[in-house]
Formats: structure tokens, sequence, C-alpha cells
């Protein structure tokens, strides 16, 4: 119990260092994770059983070489795709909004340095000391947010590109 008290210092230690914005940082990269949870979970469970729903419905097809069936073919690979893609642009833009809530989060720290060095009227360290670490901390939170995001749009883009091409060597077109 002790520990978790700790923690919850620690943490609320950690937000007031960084200000208003690098709490927002926070709630981004947790909704941006759970997201990227959901599509892994997705892609573990669901995505499976689709697979073998759209192979079952193609393979009770009598005409698979025709025009139609080649367009048919085609929707049930995009729909199947778009599935596994689901909220992937949604994670490529929240991966893309960290590091511009980061840079927010630089302009008002320095914003409170230059507030601190206008009022004392002097350079002192100590007084600037909490704007800096507001000008610091949600750069690095929005950095560190992005790049873990980066990582996993990328594996969550190339399992869905890799997936649909799995699924469009499985789903054959008979020729005559």
């Amino acid at each position: 119990m002790l520990f978790l008290i700790e923690f919850n210092n620690a943490i609320r230690d950690f937000i007031e260092a960084g200000g208003q914005v690098l709490l927002v940082i926070g709630v981004l990269i947790f909704s941006m994770w759970l997201m990227i949870l959901e599509r892994i979970f997705y892609y573990l469970k669901g995505h499976r059983a689709r697979v073998k729903d759209t192979l079952k419905r193609w393979q009770q097809r009598e005409d698979k070489s025709s025009w139609n069936a080649e367009q048919i073919r085609q929707a049930m690979i995009s729909r199947v795709s778009l599935a596994l893609g689901g909220n992937l642009p949604v994670i490529k833009a929240l991966v893309a909004l960290c590091p511009l809530l980061g840079l927010m989060g630089t302009v008002t720290g320095m914003i409170e340095v230059f507030d601190v060095m206008a009022v004392t009227g002097t350079g002192s360290a100590r007084s600037m000391a909490s704007g800096v670490s507001k000008a610091t901390i949600p750069t690095m939170a929005g950095m560190v947010g992005a790049l873990s995001g980066v990582f996993a749009a990328t594996w969550l883009q190339r399992t869905t590109r890799r997936e649909r091409m799995k699924l469009e060597d499985k789903i054959l077109l008979e020729r005559h």
C-alpha cells in the first residue's frame, strides 16, 4: 500500500514539474496505447475468425472465375483488411500530435521563464528552474510517446499488409 502512495506522489510531482500540458500529453498517450492494444487483441482473436468466415463464404460460391467473382473477391479482401486496419489512421494522427503537444509545453514553459525574468529582473537560475522544467519535461514526454507509437503503428501497418497478402493468396480465382 505504501508503494502505491509513493508512486502516486511521484506521478503528481512529475505532472506538477511538467505543467498542465504534460497532463494532456499523458491522456493522449494513454488513449493512443488503448487503441494500439485494442488492435493487437483484435489481431490475436477476432481477425482469425473473420478470415475463416470469409474463406468459408468464398468456398461456398459456385462462380469463382467471372469478372463478378473477381469483384466480390476484392470486396471480401478489402473488408477484412479494413477491419484489421481499424483505427490505425487515428493512431497515426495521435502519434503525430504527441511531439506537437510537447512543443506547446516547451513554449508555455519558456513563457514562464521569461515571465520570471521580467518580474525579478535578473537571470536567477533558482527562480527560472520551474519554467525550464515545464519547458523540457513535456518535450521529452511528447517524444517518448511519439517514438513508442511510431513503432507500434508501423508494426500494425505491416501486419495489416501481410495479412491482406495472405488472404489474397488463399482466396484464389479459378481460371478456365
